[in-house]
């Protein structure tokens, strides 16, 4: 699996670690100068959970997007 040092990853993969999760989602909200935004990191334990996370990450993500646009 290829290392992905960014900070996001990091946390993921931290999280994983100290949990012995073989999967991990983190969905983050930031506020930034255009209002809130919405990003997610995940993590797997090998090179088939991680691409296994990311489906699902991806369906967390949409869903968190379209509560937070139903609630502005």
């Amino acid at each position: 699996m290829a290392w992905n040092p960014s900070p996001e990853v990091a946390a993921a993969r931290d999280f994983g670690n100290k949990f012995n999760a073989k999967q991990v989602i983190i969905l983050y909200i930031t506020e930034t100068p255009q209002g809130d935004a919405i990003a997610y990191a995940s993590y797997g334990k090998t090179r088939k959970l991680c691409d296994g996370a990311v489906p699902i990450a991806d369906a967390a993500f949409d869903a968190a997007c379209e509560v937070m646009s139903n609630a502005r």
